[in-house]
């Protein structure tokens, strides 16, 4: 059986809508990520995920992987 968790991201460093867009699409493509929104409006992200296939860390990890954004998980 398939547990889907879920995270919520503080992501800065986005400029625009196509920040947004583009970090999305980078979690969306990563294998055991099921779903993930981002909101440059909001600076922030949820994203659903399977912890079997991939980590918090790693999810952090592909946020951060232009050096651009900063991400963090949110405890609330």
């Amino acid at each position: 059986m398939v547990k889907i968790e879920k995270i919520k991201l503080k992501i800065d460093g986005m400029h625009c809508g196509a920040c947004a867009n583009g970090i999305q699409m980078m979690l969306i493509y990563k294998n055991g990520v099921s779903t993930a929104e981002v909101s440059y409006e909001k600076t922030e992200g949820v994203v659903e995920y399977d912890p079997e296939k991939i980590s918090i860390d790693e999810i952090l990890k592909t946020v951060t992987s232009t050096s651009e954004y900063r991400a963090t998980v949110c405890e609330d």
